[in-house]
């Protein structure tokens, strides 16, 4: 016997209709309803005679008044725009015109008449405590999804470092600041595999004239403004280079900046070269990331608490990959229980020799 055949197939067609005229006479009813609905909603409640509509805003209208304010107050500094008065993204200082030369380029970071220093007057507050730790958050301003996840996911007393190549670099920079990141300029250098692994143009250079490269690091400097400090981009050969990288970190330390060292050149010279130059000068120990994965990052900062115990301060580096972020964002959270302090990268700097 078929299902066409079988005993309840006879009595289907009886149950149809009656099923079909129950939901006809249902979606009648609901008809109805949804038709006094809609009339209530257009003309409105009966209260003295009057007549009020009660129609709803647009859902876009319900945003918070604080979130289109905190906005209109982050105003990124047009390119080449000359800086003719302090600047600032929220609380944060992004430029001041005693502490910019502004150039053709754009503008230059220069030490005040009065002494001030952009390493001072752009670093970010750090609190008080005996082990500090910093970490260096770097690649910002190309991606701009890879930019905001680390923006909204890190702690503000991460230091982010951010490429100069991005046209609105300094939107995001003020951005950061405005969630309090102290801010580092990546400058492009040489690294040994040169040009198989390039950072882009206007790289630092080894056998260059001092004149052809100190164009390029202005051409980097004038990218953007609020940050403290200069790290390299790659930059394994220059940075091995003393003749090279002498008269970059003089520059820098006559425009009131520091220098950090990511750490990922095994034959830097930049702790030799910092003490002759007499820039503020401080070197990571840690990269965090080298091995992308959630266990070793988790390990390495393990490794970073336990040379913050032994010397009192440890810096890490990391790239702005989502699972460096996380992990980061998750161990800063109870870092504190642990005895530490999350620090900017300029309250770890060795002191500029006078």
């Amino acid at each position: 016997m078929t299902v066409a055949d079988s005993p309840e197939s006879s009595s289907r067609p009886l149950h149809s209709r009656a099923v079909s005229a129950l939901a006809f006479a249902a979606a009648f009813v609901a008809c109805l309803l949804a038709a006094g609905a809609l009339a209530i909603t257009l003309l409105g409640t009966h209260g003295n005679g009057a007549v009020v509509l009660d129609i709803a805003p647009p859902i876009a209208a319900h945003k918070p008044a604080a979130h289109h304010a905190a906005e209109d107050e982050i105003q990124a500094i047009p390119p080449g725009e000359p800086i003719t008065k302090p600047v600032h993204a929220g609380s944060a200082l992004l430029a001041d015109p005693a502490l910019v030369e502004n150039t053709t380029q754009g503008p230059l970071p220069r030490i005040a008449d009065d002494g001030r220093k952009p390493m001072t007057a752009y670093a970010a507050p750090a609190p008080n405590g005996k082990l500090r730790i910093a970490i260096v958050v770097s690649g910002l301003g190309l991606s701009a999804r890879a930019t905001e996840g680390a923006l909204k996911g890190l702690p503000s007393a991460v230091t982010l470092g951010f490429l100069p190549y991005a046209a609105d670099a300094g939107r995001w920079v003020a951005q950061a600041r405005a969630k309090g990141h102290e801010v580092l300029l990546q400058v492009p250098m040489e690294p040994f595999d040169f040009p198989e692994s390039d950072p882009g143009p206007h790289t630092l250079r080894t056998g260059q004239d001092e004149d052809a490269n100190r164009q390029r690091l202005i051409w980097s400097l004038t990218r953007f403004t609020g940050y403290a400090g200069v790290t390299n981009l790659l930059g394994q050969r220059f940075l091995s280079d003393s003749d090279a990288l002498a008269p970059a970190l003089t520059y820098l330390a006559r425009r009131g900046l520091y220098f950090y060292d990511n750490g990922a050149a095994a034959q830097s010279v930049t702790p030799a070269v910092a003490g002759q130059t007499g820039i503020a000068f401080a070197r990571g120990s840690t990269m965090l990331d080298t091995i992308g994965t959630a266990p070793e990052i988790d390990r390495q900062l393990s490794a970073l608490e336990s040379e913050a115990r032994q010397k009192g301060s440890a810096i890490g580096s990391a790239y702005l990959y989502p699972v460096s972020v996380a992990r980061i964002a998750a161990w800063a959270k109870g870092l504190e229980s642990r005895g530490f302090v999350l620090v900017p990268v300029s309250a770890i700097v060795s002191a500029p020799k006078q």
